[in-house]
Formats: C-alpha cells, sequence, structure tokens
C-alpha cells in the first residue's frame, strides 16, 4: 500500500486493486469553472492517472468565491482557465499527467479529443455544449457524468450510453429554469455537493463498480433533497442514443460561428478556420487605438470604446459587452481581421 493513497485503499471498495485501476485511467472534463476545478481536484488527489481537462475561458475575479483551484493572481493576469487548472493540479499530484485545453469543446473538435478517454464529466455551463457532449459520447460509447447548479441548487445524472437514458431522452425530466451563476448567483457549497455526487459515480465506475441510475437533485440552502430512477425513461427512437441516431448535434458550422455566453453581456467569435496568430504582432497593431491592453503567452485583452476584446492565439475571441451577434462580428473583423 503507497502512502500517499492508503486512506483510500483502506476504504474496501476501492482498495489496492481499484487504486491500480484508478492509475491506468483517462478521464476527460469538458469544462473548469467551478464543477469542473473541483471534480479536477478530487481526481488528481484520488491518483487518476491522466486527467485532461477544457475550458474556452480565462479567469475573472468573479470566479473566486467557487473556483478553488484559482488566484487572485491568475484572475490579475487573464490566465486561461485550462492551463490555471494545468499548473495547479500538477502541484497537487506530480504523479500523474494533466493537460490543459484553452479552447472550445465544440463539434469540429470534439471526435478528436475523446480518442482513448474512459469517461467524460460535465463542467460545463450551457446546454449547447452538453447536447454536443451527449451525441459524441453516445457515438462513442463513453459514459459521462451530467452535472448543473445555480443559486443553492444542484443536479448530477451519470449516463452510461445503451444501458441509461441520454440527455436527449431525458430533456424534459431535467430542471431547466433558464437560470445561470451570471445572473441569479451562487454559492460554494452548493458546487462541492454537485461534484462530490460527480466525482463519486466516476470513482465507481473507473474501479468497476456499477454508477447509479438515479438523478439526483437538491437544494441545500434549504436541504431538500429527491432523486428519481430514469433508466425506464430511455427512448428508443431517441435521435442521439438510439440504434437509429443521427446526432443531431454534431452538425459542423461554416464560417464565422458564434456563440451568445448566457447571461454575461458577451459573444464569442470563432473564424471559419483554426489560424495562428502572432499575438506580439497583434499587440503592437492594437497599441494606438486601445484603452487598456495586457497580452500573456495564451491571449491578448484590449479595450476599444465600451468594449473588451479577449483574443486567443488561434483567433478565437470573446467580445464582452454586447450580445449582438452581428455587432461582435463587426468588432472582430474590424479589429482582428482573421
Amino acid at each position: 500500500m503507497s502512502e500517499r493513497y492508503s486512506r483510500q485503499e483502506l476504504f474496501t471498495p476501492i482498495g489496492s486493486s481499484g487504486q491500480a485501476l484508478l492509475a491506468e485511467k483517462h478521464v476527460f472534463i469538458v469544462g473548469a469553472g467551478a464543477l469542473g476545478s473541483s471534480n479536477a481536484e478530487m481526481l488528481t488527489r484520488a491518483g487518476v492517472g491522466k486527467i485532461t481537462i477544457i475550458d474556452r475561458d480565462y479567469i475573472d475575479w468573479s470566479n473566486l468565491t467557487r473556483q478553488q483551484l484559482y488566484t487572485e493572481e491568475d484572475a490579475r493576469q487573464y490566465i486561461p482557465k485550462a492551463k490555471a487548472a494545468e499548473n495547479r493540479l500538477r502541484t497537487i499530484n506530480s504523479e500523474i499527467e494533466v493537460n490543459g485545453i484553452a479552447d472550445e469543446f465544440s463539434a469540429e473538435t470534439a471526435g478528436e479529443l475523446l480518442q482513448n478517454v474512459d469517461i467524460v464529466i460535465d463542467g460545463t455551463d450551457n446546454f449547447e455544449t452538453r447536447f454536443i457532449m451527449n451525441d459524441i459520447t453516445a457515438k462513442h460509447n463513453v459514459p459521462w457524468i451530467y452535472g448543473g447548479c445555480v443559486k443553492s441548487h444542484g443536479i448530477s445524472l451519470p449516463i452510461l450510453p445503451g444501458e441509461t437514458p441520454c440527455l436527449q431522452c431525458l430533456i424534459d425530466q431535467i430542471p431547466q429554469e433558464g437560470m445561470t451563476c451570471d445572473t441569479v448567483g451562487i454559492i460554494s457549497p452548493v458546487v462541492q455537493m454537485t461534484a462530490a455526487y460527480q466525482t463519486t459515480e466516476c470513482l465507481k465506475f473507473l474501479t468497476d463498480h456499477p454508477m447509479s441510475t438515479e438523478m439526483v437533485y437538491f437544494d441545500i440552502w434549504e436541504r431538500q433533497h429527491s432523486s428519481i430512477n430514469v433508466k425506464k425513461l430511455l427512448n428508443p427512437t431517441c435521435s442521439s442514443c438510439s440504434s437509429h441516431a443521427t446526432y443531431p448535434y454534431l452538425t459542423k458550422e461554416k464560417g464565422i460561428r458564434t456563440a451568445v455566453l448566457c447571461g454575461r453581456d458577451t459573444v464569442q467569435v470563432r473564424p471559419s478556420a483554426t489560424i495562428k496568430l502572432t499575438l506580439e504582432d497583434l499587440s503592437i497593431r492594437l497599441k494606438p487605438i486601445s484603452q487598456k491592453l495586457h497580452q500573456n503567452r495564451e491571449l491578448l485583452v484590449f479595450t476599444v470604446e465600451e468594449f473588451r476584446l479577449v483574443v486567443f492565439k488561434d483567433g478565437r475571441t470573446l467580445v464582452h459587452g454586447t450580445s449582438d451577434v452581428s455587432e461582435a462580428k463587426k468588432l472582430y473583423q474590424q479589429y482582428i481581421g482573421a
């Protein structure tokens, strides 16, 4: 028994054999925000052999109340969440492999990203990405664990393709009140509770124990808890997981693609093809017209008029200060021109 994992190995359902299994596994986490960072830290400490975490955003001061891997200095320097997570997780456990990807989990990239992955954990904050995750995991027969939280409410559900209903099967059963952390807030304890359910089911699967078929929903502030066994809700004609699945959310878009970030007055703009920007050259070009400009190895932040633009080195850009897609595209083409 290794001293590092000794207390975990004393837990009979895991034991030394389960610990050995964990060391061989690869967990992919979509989103490095509150849920993603919490799951990532627990799995890193548990000794999972490889963890990959992807996120399209950078660290903001408003993240620090609940996104436990990050520091004030990360926020000052606009560090991409995935890269800050990678750096922090490597200091927690140098025995495992950690890879942070500062990019979007999209229909174009999902298939390649999930090669040789054992299980996927949902750390996102939007259903658009979740449905892509749902389709790609069904297509490649990879289990994933849905999780969501806002205010003091949390929800978690393991999804095992071919055995349990997928997200598309259950969409009418999952509470969707149109609320986000950016519009109604959130408290940190509900993040930890939701992540605890997700990580526990992940550890079960990785150590060859059956995952639950129940969806749990709780309000930690009001001390309310409920669960429902969803196994019988598997839809035999589901467009995402049945034998006749068409995987509707994996359709690839053409041209400049945009996404409005819910509740944040922000539009993401992505060029039609991946490009490699020289941030140094862009910085020189923008310096005479920008009110504020900050650059690090992964991104460039600048302000023009009332808008703040965050440009990643592959050309993907977050336009803060508008939810108008046309306006965001215009600003992108005017200042980035990619």
